[in-house]
């Protein structure tokens, strides 16, 4: 499917991320009220508002399906209040791992951890883009200041082969709204309530990739 670019090219962020120093890395991206409800859709309104239901009914699904171990080894990447103070994603280059909890449609699976693949953060406009920059499923959206424990992303999904995602507000299956929070000293977390494929809570882990 081909869209509306929203943003330049992912090559040149992924060139400009890998080229960031520890310094860089280090500096939280500046924060700028710019408003993110009246950007989002009223059906990602929606589904933010409904984030603890999401990790309520996520986990149980998890832990009914056996993977009760499963959710307690992965420590405070899956505790539905661990933010911490200071959210800001400071610009540079990312692990990011995805787990997807929850089962939505038949024959679905409950609990599924991928391994980690690449992100990049970069301030653009006052803002911090983040790119999921490799496999098959990649957010690719601005994030927003919010409170002192989260930020709110915004942004679509880019599938396959596809060169750009479309823009924001297009295609409801593609729009995606979650939460930037820290849960630790240099480890972030990004959580989609509700996506629209596969699972009820997507959880995307993120550590700065020179660690």
């Amino acid at each position: 499917m081909t869209g509306k670019r929203l943003w330049p090219a992912v090559t040149a962020l992924m060139l400009a991320a890998c080229s960031g120093t520890d310094e860089e890395l280090a500096s939280p991206a500046p924060a700028q009220d710019t408003g993110w409800k009246t950007v989002a859709t009223e059906a990602d309104r929606d589904r933010l508002r409904r984030w603890w239901d999401a990790w309520q009914e996520a986990l149980a699904d998890a832990r009914e399906a056996g993977h009760g171990a499963d959710i307690e080894a992965q420590g405070s990447l899956l505790v539905p209040d661990a933010a911490v103070d200071r959210p800001d994603l400071p610009p540079g280059h990312y692990r990011c791992r995805t787990i997807k909890l929850g089962i939505k449609g038949e024959g679905g699976l409950a609990y599924l951890a991928y391994p980690p693949f690449d992100c990049a953060a970069q301030v653009q406009d006052g803002l911090t883009k983040l790119v999921k920059l490799t496999g098959s499923q990649r957010p690719v959206g601005l994030v927003y200041p919010d409170t002192s424990r989260r930020s709110v992303f915004l942004g679509a999904l880019e599938l396959g082969d596809e060169q750009a995602p479309m823009a924001y507000g297009i295609d409801a299956s593609r729009d995606m709204i979650g939460l930037v929070e820290r849960i630790g000293p240099r480890t972030w977390r990004l959580v989609f309530p509700w996506p629209a494929f596969e699972s009820k809570l997507d959880v995307v882990e993120l550590v700065p990739a020179s660690e």
